[in-house]
C-alpha cells in the first residue's frame, strides 16, 4: 500500500526503512568488509568503508527497535530519533577517548569483548547520514501493512542488521612482538590488535617494553630512556647463540611455530620445539578473532641470556604469547609475562595436544550448522529451478539465494568466537536455511508442482546433509584436522544433490493435467444435443 500512514503505528514505516534496498546494501557490505575485506585489504579504505555503511544502517535499525518498544510512536518521530541519536553519538564516541572507552564498556556488555576507537578522521564519514535520510524518503511512502509480510521482514533482516551492527567494534588481543636483553637483562615487547585486523602491531616498536632483572622471573615497564634505546636496537632477531657455549645456537623459523638448535655454531640445525602446522591451525582455532594464522602464529624473535645452570631463551610467538627454554632444556609456553598494563588480565593459554582431536564446544554447533546450510542452499537451487520449470519468475530464487550468501556470512563470522554468542548467530544461521527452504518448497507445491516433487526434494535435503556431514564428522574427531579441508570436502558434497535437483526440475509439466492446480477438477465438456423445432 502507497500514501502517508493512516494510523499512528510507525512499525510498518520504519520497517520498509529497514527493507530499502540502501539499507541492506549497507547490511551487505557491514558483514562483507569486515569478515573479508578488512583481512584481504586492512587499510583507509576497509576501515572507513565500515563507517559509512555503520551509518546508513544504523539510524533505521534504531527507529525499528524503537517503534516495536513503542507502537503508537510515529514513524517521522522514531526516523528523527535515530539520525540524531546516531549521528551525535558517532560525533561524540569518535572525538572523545574517555566517551570510547565508556562505549567500549557498554559494547562489551552487551556483544561480548569489544573495541571502540577515538578516530578524528572518522567523521569525514558523517555524508552517509545523508543516505539514510534520502533512503528514508523513498521508504515512508510505501509502509508495509501485511502481517505477514511484516513478519517476515522482521526474522529475516532484524536479526543479521543488529548482528552486523554488534560485530563492527573488535576486541583487543595481546601480541608478543619482540624480545632482546637490555645490560645483558632479558627485554620483551608487548603489543595488542584487534579482531578487524586493522590494528594488528607488526614490530616491537608497536609494542609496551618490559624488562626483568632477575632471569624473567618479573618483569618492570621500560623507562623512557630504556625504551629509547630498546626501539633502535637492529630488529629482528630471528637468530642467537647461548653466551655460556658458542657452539649451542637457536634461531626461529617465520612463518612457522618452530625453534630450531645447532650445536655446531650454525653449520647443521634440527628442530628443538614446534607446534606442526596442522595442529597449529587446530590451536589458532581456539583463539577468538585468530586472523591470518602463518601471520599471527609464527615464531618472530628470540633471544638467548645467561642464567643459573646454564642459559635460557625466550621466543616471541605472536599470538600465541611468549615461549621460554628454561636452563634445564626444558621449553615451556609462558603466555604473556610481566604485570605492565599491556598484559593486564592476560588470557589463559589454549592447550596443546600432541594427538587425537581438538574441539571447542561450539564446534559441534559449527558443524551442524554447516551440512544443514548446504542441505538448504542445494534445496533452494531445487525450488529456484522448478519455478522456472513451471513459468515463474526469478524473484524467489533470488531471495532464497541472497537468505542462503546472509546465513553462510554469518556462519564465517561466528567461526571464530569461542565463547556461548556463537551459539546464537548458529541459530540464526539454521533459522535463515529453514526460511529459505520452507519459501522454495511451498511456493513450488502451490504452483505446479506434484507432491512427488516435495518428496524427492527433501529426500534430497536429507542426503546432502548426510553426506556433507560425513567429512564434518572426521573433522570434529581429528580426521581431517585443517578445518579447510573438511569444509572443502563438504562443499564437493553437494554436487549429488545439486545434480539430483536438476534432475527433479524434470518432474514440473506445465502441460500435464495432474500438475495443474490452477482449474477444478471439473469433468469433461459435453456439448448440449442440437434442438431439432418440432413440427
Amino acid at each position: 500500500m502507497t500514501g502517508p500512514e493512516r494510523t499512528r503505528d510507525g512499525a510498518p514505516t520504519t520497517l520498509s526503512w529497514l527493507c530499502h534496498p540502501a539499507t541492506l546494501l549497507a547490511l551487505v557490505v557491514l558483514v562483507v568488509n569486515d569478515h573479508l575485506l578488512k583481512a584481504a585489504f586492512p587499510g583507509l579504505v576497509t576501515g572507513k568503508l565500515s563507517d559509512v555503511a555503520g551509518l546508513v544502517l544504523a539510524p533505521p535499525l534504531v527507529a525499528v527497535l524503537l517503534t516495536l518498544l513503542v507502537p503508537r510512536l510515529p514513524a517521522r518521530a522514531a526516523a528523527l530519533v535515530g539520525l540524531v541519536v546516531v549521528g551525535a553519538g558517532f560525533v561524540v564516541v569518535k572525538s572523545s577517548g574517555y566517551a570510547a572507552e565508556l562505549a567500549s564498556s557498554a559494547w562489551t556488555a552487551l556483544a561480548g569483548s569489544s573495541l571502540v576507537r577515538a578516530d578524528w578522521t572518522d567523521l569525514l564519514t558523517l555524508p552517509a547520514l545523508a543516505l539514510a535520510w534520502w533512503s528514508w524518503t523513498r521508504a515512508r511512502t510505501r509502509p508495509v501493512r501485511h502481517r505477514t509480510a511484516r513478519l517476515v521482514r522482521l526474522l529475516v533482516v532484524l536479526p543479521p542488521a543488529v548482528l552486523a551492527v554488534a560485530a563492527t567494534s573488535a576486541a583487543w588481543f595481546p601480541y608478543a612482538l619482540g624480545t632482546t636483553t637490555l645490560d645483558g637483562h632479558p627485554a620483551i615487547s608487548v603489543g595488542g590488535g584487534s579482531g578487524d585486523a586493522s590494528y594488528w602491531p607488526d614490530d616491537p616498536a608497536d609494542g609496551q617494553w618490559a624488562v626483568s632483572n632477575d632471569g624473567a622471573t618479573t618483569w618492570r615497564n621500560a623507562n623512557d630512556d630504556e625504551t629509547g634505546r630498546l626501539d633502535s636496537q637492529d630488529s629482528s632477531r630471528q637468530k642467537a647463540c647461548a653466551p655460556d657455549d658458542s657452539r649451542r645456537c637457536y634461531r626461529v623459523v617465520t612463518g612457522h611455530l618452530r625453534v630450531e638448535q645447532s650445536d655446531d655454531a650454525g653449520v647443521t640445525w634440527q628442530v628443538a620445539w614446534e607446534v606442526a602446522d596442522a595442529r597449529r591451525d587446530e590451536l589458532a582455532r581456539r583463539y577468538p578473532a585468530h586472523g591470518d594464522v602463518r601471520r599471527h602464529f609464527s615464531s618472530r624473535e628470540l633471544v638467548v641470556y645467561p642464567h643459573v645452570g646454564g642459559h635460557e631463551v625466550l621466543v616471541a610467538n605472536g599470538r600465541d604469547g611468549f615461549l621460554r627454554r628454561l636452563s634445564d632444556g626444558e621449553w615451556r609456553r609462558d603466555g604473556f609475562l610481566g604485570e605492565q598494563p599491556s598484559t593486564a588480565n592476560p588470557p589463559e593459554l589454549p592447550a596443546l595436544y600432541d594427538g587425537g582431536r581438538v574441539q571447542r564446544d561450539i564446534d559441534v554447533w559449527l558443524a551442524l550448522a554447516l551440512v544443514l546450510l548446504l542441505g538448504c542452499a542445494v534445496t533452494v537451487a531445487a525450488g529456484h529451478l522448478a519455478i522456472r520449470r513451471g513459468g515463474g519468475g526469478r524473484l524467489w530464487g533470488i531471495a532464497g539465494a541472497l537468505t542462503i550468501l546472509l546465513a553462510g556470512l554469518l556462519l564465517e563470522a561466528s567461526w571464530s568466537q569461542v565463547d556461548g554468542t556463537g551459539v546464537v548467530t548458529v541459530l540464526l544461521v539454521v533459522l535463515l536455511g529453514v526460511l529459505a527452504v520452507a519459501a522454495l518448497l511451498l511456493v513450488p507445491w502451490l504452483g505446479r508442482a506434484p507432491g512427488r516433487w516435495v518428496g524427492w526434494t527433501v529426500g534430497n535435503l536429507l542426503l546432502t546433509v548426510i553426506l556433507a556431514g560425513l567429512p564434518m564428522a572426521g573433522w570434529l574427531n581429528g580426521t581431517p584436522e585443517q578445518t579447510w579441508v573438511a569444509v572443502a570436502l563438504a562443499l564437493l558434497a553437494t554436487v549429488p544433490g545439486l545434480l539430483l535437483a536438476v534432475r527433479l526440475a524434470k518432474l514440473i509439466d506445465p502441460a500435464r493435467e495432474e500438475n495443474r492446480r490452477d482449474t477444478p477438477p471439473y469433468p469433461p465438456y459435453q456439448p448440449h444435443p442440437r434442438h431439432v423445432p418440432s413440427r
